[in-house]
């Protein structure tokens, strides 16, 4: 399920990834896609995997990636 919703931070539109239940590669795959249409994504995910490839995505692209609770994690272009 994906959404868009205002951020905590500053209420700038974040897109929301819900990909919990999918194993990896799949919720950095729809974080990727996501990114490609926005410029901000919060992924859910219950992948333990995940954390590592979503930093790994960022790293590679130079995006942002904080992660904000336990299978919550952040990711934007800026």
């Amino acid at each position: 399920m994906t959404g868009v919703v205002p951020s905590s931070e500053d209420g700038t539109p974040v897109t929301v990834v819900d990909a919990r239940g999918m194993r990896c590669p799949w919720p950095v795959l729809r974080a990727a896609k996501a990114l490609r249409e926005h410029q901000a994504v919060l992924i859910h995910t219950d992948d333990p995997r995940a954390e590592v490839e979503l930093q790994a995505l960022a790293q590679e692209r130079a995006w942002a990636f904080t992660v904000r609770a336990d299978g919550v994690f952040f990711v934007s272009r800026d």
